[in-house]
């Protein structure tokens, strides 16, 4: 095959030659500025670390989220309480090196502190829980299914928030069944 227009005639087997050179040259390119990351002995211990501890973290709170299952089947607030502080000791033993890890999971199972200390019937154990949920994890809330905010529910139920004051009820992101049933006690309080 010839050009006109050039002088150098290229053969088909010359072309792959070409690519295979071109190929294996990229390909022995390495990014050296900026400290990839992904690479170095340093970087993958502390992987190794983080990837430990939230192992150690998940197997910790399923056996408190057990506990949670046999306090509800036994409708046991003692049961509740333990199931509370297990999660909480699950929590405190999760250490600096996973400190952002697997996050999404953490807060459910630390809300699920908060109302086991509820359904326990401690509610100052359950207000200081929920101080430290806002704490650890500032910023962020969970959601129930009706799209409730986790939160201000809590607050509610454990006397953060004013029951009385209707106006500030009325603005909590809290389920309206349960809005409708701090009114009607508050009602019948009142008369």
């Amino acid at each position: 095959m010839r050009n006109r227009h050039s002088p150098f005639r290229v053969r088909p087997a010359g072309r792959l030659a070409v690519l295979a050179v071109a190929a294996l040259a990229l390909g022995a390119c390495t990014v050296t500025a900026g400290g990839d990351p992904s690479g170095g002995i340093g970087y993958h211990q502390a992987r190794a670390a983080e990837l430990a501890a939230v192992r150690d973290w998940r197997s910790c709170r399923d056996q408190a989220l057990a506990l949670s299952k046999q306090a509800r089947r036994a409708a046991s607030p003692a049961r509740y309480l333990a199931s509370a502080r297990a999660i909480e000791a699950c929590e405190a033993g999760i250490g600096p090196e996973a400190a952002d890890a697997a996050r999404d999971e953490r807060m459910r199972a630390y809300a699920a502190s908060v109302l086991d200390h509820f359904k326990g019937g401690d509610l100052t154990a359950a207000r200081r829980t929920l101080g430290a949920f806002e704490s650890r994890f500032a910023g962020r809330d969970l959601h129930f299914a009706d799209g409730a905010s986790f939160i201000d529910t809590m607050r509610v139920l454990v006397g953060q928030t004013g029951r009385s004051d209707l106006g500030e009820l009325a603005i909590a992101n809290v389920n309206d069944g349960l809005k409708a049933e701090l009114r009607r006690v508050e009602y019948w309080q009142r008369h």
